[in-house]
């Protein structure tokens, strides 16, 4: 009976968690309101997406992999990577970053539009 108990445990746990990353890791385009509003080029080798962030507006947890971002505006941002406390940045138009492969969340804590170019480098296919 334990034995039981135990495995129908794992299995829930296990459910648990396959369900709980795929709330967590979300395409981008695909997750929480229409932040991501359109992609401008889809290749074999990037992807390239307009964002805008309103005043207060939240990106839910998502994931991208080697990716850049060019700012059209200026803005205030804060990122909370998983595992990590929250930064906050002040970006300002013309800037560009680079970040590796991260899982994050992102608010506009500004009071105006932010709107970027996010530019996501799409792994080599395996051979």
């Amino acid at each position: 009976m334990k034995t039981i108990k135990k495995i129908s445990m794992s299995l829930l746990v296990g459910l648990f968690l396959m369900m709980s990353t795929g709330m967590h890791a979300q395409d981008p385009m695909k997750a929480g309101p229409k932040v991501y509003k359109k992609i401008l080029l889809d290749n074999d080798k990037v992807r390239v997406m307009s964002a805008e962030f309103a005043p207060g507006a939240t990106m839910p947890w998502h994931s991208h992999p080697h990716h850049t971002v060019y700012a059209l505006t200026g803005g205030k941002i804060q990122i909370t990577e998983k595992g990590k406390p929250a930064t906050t940045s002040n970006i300002k138009a013309g800037e560009v970053l680079y970040f590796p492969p991260v899982m994050h969340m992102a608010k506009n804590t500004g009071t105006t539009t932010f709107k970027i170019v996010v530019t996501e480098i799409k792994p080599a296919p395996k051979k």
